[in-house]
């Protein structure tokens, strides 16, 4: 990894071997050193000339009654404007700072098969970890039914894939990876 943005390579690196060309990134305050390393080493990657991009959102800063807006309702005001002006269908929301290697589309043509409006990955863990992640209930049509951020303990168990309904793999966590329809 390269320090504290290039973590964020692994992400990238999933959403291109997913064919998904066409990325906003969304930052922090003082994210220079991530400017600086997503625009010298991703934005030759894709093909502007075709419509793709990886681009960075960074966050608005307004001052105004004595207070910073860049939070909340401002950042989803700008997101939303930025992201509607693609005019997508169903728009991907992943976190950069996440180890994982994953087909994006194989998520999308499940949220497509499914008809939901929102789909979320999530995956089984053993009972030691459940105060480490947020807990996802799924029932078995696939819905969830039940959450719980980073509890001590819980009964939440998830039967909708039946092998791992064992004392081993009887939780499952949510992952930071979403699917939305627009």
């Amino acid at each position: 990894m390269a320090g504290s943005t290039g973590i964020i390579d692994i992400t990238l690196s999933n959403c291109i071997n997913s064919d998904l060309r066409r990325v906003y990134i969304l930052t922090q305050y003082k994210a220079l050193s991530l400017n600086r390393h997503i625009r010298e080493g991703w934005t030759s990657v894709v093909a502007q000339e075709l419509g793709e991009f990886i681009e960075i959102l960074p966050p608005m800063q307004r001052v105004s009654a004595n207070l910073v807006h860049g939070h909340g309702a401002t950042r989803s005001t700008r997101t939303s404007y930025s992201i509607g002006s693609e005019q997508p269908k169903h728009v991907l929301i992943l976190s950069g700072d996440h180890i994982y290697k994953m087909h994006y589309g194989k998520m999308l043509r499940q949220h497509l098969d499914s008809g939901a409006d929102v789909t979320l990955a999530t995956l089984p863990i053993e009972p030691q970890e459940v105060a480490r992640f947020g807990i996802v209930e799924v029932a078995r049509n696939g819905e969830v039914v039940g959450f719980l951020e980073k509890p001590k303990k819980t009964e939440l168990r998830s039967p909708f894939n039946p092998t791992w309904w064992t004392l081993r793999w009887a939780f499952t966590c949510s992952t930071p990876t979403y699917c939305c329809r627009r």
